[in-house]
């Protein structure tokens, strides 16, 4: 195999230099996407936690007008008048209450099912855009973070969109409300409350910030500690083979105490802001009542917005002091809840920027417009295309002018002078030129990391060469759509991936059309229908966890099975008989010749007793081909090859 790129390590946290900020840009767009994906549920929510938070705002209106009316009673003596006034007041105060109440169910409600919905929509926008993105965004980034923004990614989305935005919707409407009643009834007062509150906000920004940095620290540990136990778990028969259970402990306990630790800080500063903003407004509700009683004994004017904007007569007494005591705890509470929830919003907008990051990744593009279709032959050579399938294929080439020209595909592949580099800057071909006529067979040999896997991911376009050509009956790959470049290629990998389902759910997997008689067929050719004939279900046997309930070469049978299903007038089979002793490696080989006649195939091997039959073997070194060949020829010049084969030297 070569080597490939270099995986890319977590991305910065937010801010630059480990200092959280919030990201304006982020938010709105998830606000966005919210609006869009629910475009009437949103606004219908918004509108309900609206609602309830003005009402909630405005009980101290209602304290000051029953203080108001009690004061009158004692001083008059008549009670009953009193309580005319003052029980139309308490049914408008419950009224309101009531609604409020049937508001606020219905806002959480409405708040579960978008919250869930608007995951699901995420998860399959993250799912589909996957799908959409080069092999080689998977070549250099880690599996285990990748799923990470599946789950604990994702799960800050929902904090953000269940709890955060409606919290900090709902406490910054009742402060605005309440700091407007505030400055109503007293403006005195109320620069003392802003005093207050601008001590807290100096706190939050000091302990919050704080809280903030170790909550996305915390966020990228667990995507590593994620990370490395998948890793673990896909290779824990390696980590037993070479006995280190102990040190694979010690790298999870050091990942898992850098987890620790980060979220020890990022608690620590959390649950110490809430204690310090709550005694603040203690003090603040103290110093409200001192200031408020010094202007009740010295009898001052009354400085209040009804006065000076709204020409009322509103005189400082006992019936504002009350409800502004009220309205202080009120509004100190709620400018903490804003200053909490900000620092949630800072922490989900990380994992919200790791997931933009996935979605925002440069899609694999596709510039080809030369398609494949199933073609009829007719006796005189001409090609016409077939609805139905035929056995045989043709390229369909749409021109400039309007024509359309079909080229029948009979699998000439040629790579003219072709130069590649992974990251643009370290060289990994030079210069190669490969030839396989239709029906040849094509074989590279060479040390691990000379450039032969390399070859097959440039025939099928999992990246785009850096200098030369490549031609497929003709025609540059480049004009080629990728998926039916693809399709005309079968692949068999020395990894060999099955999915959970059936035996022969895996083989149609090659060709989701193929009958059940095809894909036994398929099987048989490959030499895998005696083991799956035996197995306790046959074909119908479930398969899980990569067919771990499998040797490793009869999953490498079904694997070849797969790709015999498809049909494809080329094959590429990177290391396909390696993981498969002698004895089976015979049988397939019968299966594999038979499959392989008439195609033009590719193969890649390091033992050479499955390459000698080739028409061509092809010998690199450090991306450049030393040799070429037919085995006899090779052997005749006593070159590279012929040491490798006589074992003068290893392929390592």
């Amino acid at each position: 195999m070569n080597k490939q790129p270099m995986r890319k390590s977590p991305p910065p946290m937010a801010g630059g230099k480990g200092r959280p900020k919030m990201d304006f840009k982020k938010l709105g767009r998830v606000i966005k996407m919210l609006f869009r994906y629910y475009p009437v549920l949103v606004p219908l929510t918004f509108a309900c936690i609206l609602f309830s938070a003005v009402v909630s705002s405005i009980p101290a209106t209602f304290t000051q007008r029953i203080v108001k009316i009690i004061e009158a009673w004692y001083l008059s003596g008549d009670w009953q008048g009193a309580k005319l006034e003052i029980m139309p007041l308490i049914y408008q105060l419950i009224t309101l209450y009531v609604i409020s109440l049937i508001s606020m169910f219905t806002h959480t409600q409405l708040m579960a099912y978008i919250t869930q919905g608007f995951l699901c929509k995420m998860r399959r926008a993250m799912f589909e855009k996957m799908q959409d993105l080069p092999i080689k965004y998977f070549d250099t980034n880690r599996h285990g973070d990748i799923m990470s923004y599946y789950t604990n990614d994702i799960d800050t989305l929902r904090q953000l969109v269940s709890q955060s935005l409606p919290s900090l919707l709902q406490a910054g409407v009742i402060v605005t409300v309440v700091l407007s009643i505030m400055l109503y009834y007293s403006i005195w007062l109320t620069l003392l409350v802003l005093v207050g509150v601008i001590a807290m906000i100096f706190v939050s920004k000091k302990v919050g910030s704080g809280s903030a940095k170790y909550f996305i620290r915390q966020q990228r540990a667990v995507g590593n500690l994620e990370g490395f136990v998948q890793e673990t778990m896909s290779g824990q028969k390696v980590v037993k083979v070479f006995c280190h259970e102990e040190k694979t402990k010690d790298a999870f306990d050091k990942l898992n105490d850098v987890l620790c630790e980060d979220g020890f800080r990022a608690h620590a500063y959390a649950n110490v802001l809430g204690p310090i903003i709550n005694n603040i407004g203690n003090l603040l509700y103290v110093l409200v009542a001192l200031l408020g009683g010094i202007l009740l004994l010295t009898k001052a004017p009354s400085f209040c917005l009804a006065n000076i904007i709204f020409g009322a007569n509103l005189a400082f007494g006992i019936d504002i002091v009350v409800p502004f005591l009220n309205m202080t705890k009120q509004f100190t509470g709620n400018v903490n809840q804003v200053s909490q929830q900000i620092n949630s919003i800072v922490m989900a907008l990380a994992g919200a920027d790791r997931i933009f990051n996935l979605m925002d990744q440069t899609p694999e593009t596709d510039d080809g417009y030369v398609t494949l279709v199933n073609a009829n032959v007719a006796e005189d050579g001409s090609i016409t295309e077939s609805e139905s399938r035929t056995g045989k294929w043709a390229w369909k080439h749409p021109h400039g002018d309007g024509t359309t020209t079909y080229t029948l595909l009979r699998g000439d592949v040629r790579l003219t002078e072709v130069d590649f580099s992974y990251d643009g800057e370290k060289q990994v071909l030079y210069d190669v030129s490969v030839y396989a006529e239709p029906g040849q067979k094509v074989a590279f040999v060479g040390a691990t990391g000379a450039g032969k896997t390399t070859i097959t991911n440039l025939i099928n376009r999992f990246y785009d060469i850096a200098d030369g050509k490549i031609r497929y009956d003709g025609i540059n790959i480049n004009k080629i759509k990728k998926a039916d470049l693809r399709r005309s290629l079968g692949i068999v990998l020395q990894d060999t991936n099955l999915f959970t389902g059936t035996v022969m759910e895996n083989i149609r997997y090659g060709r989701l059309d193929a009958s059940d008689e095809e894909c036994q067929n398929a099987a048989k050719l490959a030499g895998a229908d005696d083991f799956i004939t035996r197995l306790p279900e046959g074909y119908d046997t479930l398969l899980t966890n990569n067919g771990a309930n499998l040797s490793q070469g009869q999953r490498q049978l079904i694997a070849i099975a797969r790709a015999a299903v498809a049909d494809p007038p080329c094959l590429i089979l990177d290391e396909a008989t390696s993981s498969i002793d002698t004895r089976t490696e015979a049988i397939v080989s019968r299966g594999m010749d038979k499959l392989m006649e008439g195609r033009t195939v590719f193969v890649i091997a390091h033992r050479l007793s499955t390459v000698m039959n080739s028409d061509v073997i092809m010998v690199l070194d450090h991306g450049h081909i030393i040799e070429r060949g037919s085995h006899e020829k090779l052997i005749a010049e006593k070159g590279t090859y012929y040491k490798l084969y006589t074992g003068a030297f290893e392929l390592e």
